[in-house]
């Protein structure tokens, strides 16, 4: 099959050698960071496509959907593969959709909105629009690498979150154009409310082509760490800045240890045996944030300016979901849970998990901003894996107690924690692939429940 495919799929972009067989290229372009579940390791590491294709503009886009839709050919879009919920893996083989090509900035506006295509990555974008006055909302802790469209389709929040809130959040997106898979596929612009039909759902209901995405003045910023001798007087003093707005703050992260023995490169910022809460600041804050850690009974580790993606220490690498990388690689037993503690009952929250589960879990907290305006304790703890049952049991006693959960190690959009109550998503799919050949296996309510039997 990959051989017809390639063949016939080469007479609909400009260049034939970005219509990719090679086996060990098309297996990496077929993957991305599953394998940090190790329930998601087991069920997908034998799954790829049949061929990869790297189209350069939207009429390839088109070109490809209309050929696939008509032949009845999976197609799988692509960012920059460093998502962890197996989200751009082929289930049903086909054709993965690489978008790495289509990565210009076309634009950032008067007003700060970035105009681009889905495959400029966030780093390059950052950059650019710190030259302009600019600086990216929000951002992965995969800077580097991840791409603008593979965030939106994928993603939920960052590195900045904690003022800005998550993706869905305060018109952080103003536009997705998509191209559908329809009997004839088109281009559709999604404006305002209209773009939570496209965002988080993996690539199952259009293409992204073009994003409008809001930018927010820059910052000069400071990363800063301080060591506690509690978690608790860690988490609490974190608690107070972040919800605070008297500061102005782009990360506010709380690890109980031992988790920062785990980040072996910065182990200069590290107190053996402490809480470590990593704060980026606005640097003109710097020294009452000094004062208020010093009142907290907090030892400042370090401090040191922010200068973009290139900054060394980059801090922000040892935060969000790279936080379970670094453990990972100390011992690979490690896995995670994405939850969201309570504000008000968090700490009671806590004590139920140590309590029932002891050093399983480590508590690892990113403090972001909900679509309300309240700042959540929203958390990536640690869990040590001892068994898929076990992790289950975890994960419905933390649901039990109050806690939110996105499961990440399950590789369907509907338990995922993103998937809308109001089925907004569901309802695009079957509007704009009414023939479930995007990214299928991955809406299972689809599935389920509309797809033609």
């Amino acid at each position: 099959m990959s051989e017809l495919l390639a063949v016939e799929l080469s007479a609909l972009v400009a260049d034939a050698g970005r219509v990719v067989t090679a086996p060990a290229v098309v297996e990496r372009l077929s993957k991305d960071f599953y394998w940090y579940s190790p329930v998601l390791k087991k069920q997908l590491e034998a799954k790829r496509g049949d061929v990869a294709v790297q189209p350069v503009s939207v009429d390839e886009i088109i070109a490809i959907m209309r050929y696939a839709g008509q032949r009845g050919i999976a197609v799988t879009v692509r960012g920059a593969g460093t998502g962890n919920y197996g989200q751009c893996i082929p289930l049903e083989g086909g054709i993965v959709l690489d978008l790495a090509l289509m990565d210009k900035l076309e634009a950032i506006t008067e007003e700060g909105v970035a105009v681009c295509q889905p495959g400029l990555k966030l780093g390059v974008l950052e950059t650019e629009a710190r030259k302009q006055g600019w600086e990216l909302r929000m951002y992965p802790s995969t800077l580097a690498k991840a791409s603008v469209g593979g965030f939106l389709a994928g993603g939920s929040g960052g590195i900045g979150s904690v003022a800005h809130g998550g993706l869905r959040d305060f018109d952080n997106v103003r536009a997705i154009e998509v191209v559908t898979m329809e009997e004839e596929p088109r281009v559709v612009l999604h404006e305002g409310a209209a773009v939570h039909e496209i965002m988080h759902s993996w690539g199952t209901n259009g293409v992204i082509t073009r994003i409008w995405f809001a930018l927010t003045p820059a910052v000069e910023w400071t990363q800063f760490t301080a060591a506690f001798e509690s978690y608790e007087e860690g988490f609490l003093f974190g608690k107070a800045i972040a919800e605070s707005s008297a500061w102005t703050k782009r990360l506010v992260t709380v690890f109980e240890w031992p988790i920062p023995s785990f980040f072996t490169p910065v182990k200069q910022v590290v107190a053996a045996d402490k809480t470590l809460v990593l704060i980026m600041i606005a640097t003109s804050e710097l020294e009452a944030l000094r004062v208020a850690a010093a009142e907290a009974k907090g030892e400042v580790t370090f401090a040191g300016a922010f200068v973009g993606p290139r900054t060394q220490p980059l801090l922000s690498d040892y935060t969000w979901n790279h936080t379970t990388l670094w453990a990972m690689k100390a011992d690979p037993t490690w896995t995670y849970i994405q939850a969201g503690f309570s504000p008000a009952n968090c700490m009671e929250q806590f004590r139920l998990l140590r309590e029932k589960y002891g050093k399983e879990i480590l508590f690892h907290i990113e403090f972001m901003k909900n679509g309300e305006g309240v700042v959540v304790p929203g958390a990536i703890p640690l869990v040590y894996f001892t068994g898929e049952e076990r992790l289950n049991e975890l994960i419905a006693y933390c649901r039990e107690i109050g806690v939110f959960i996105a499961n990440p190690h399950v590789n369907y959009l509907e338990d995922g924690g993103r998937f809308r109550a109001d089925n907004i998503q569901l309802r695009a799919k079957q509007k704009y692939d009414p023939r479930g050949l995007m990214n299928p296996g991955k809406m299972l309510s689809f599935q389920m429940e509309t797809q033609p039997k």
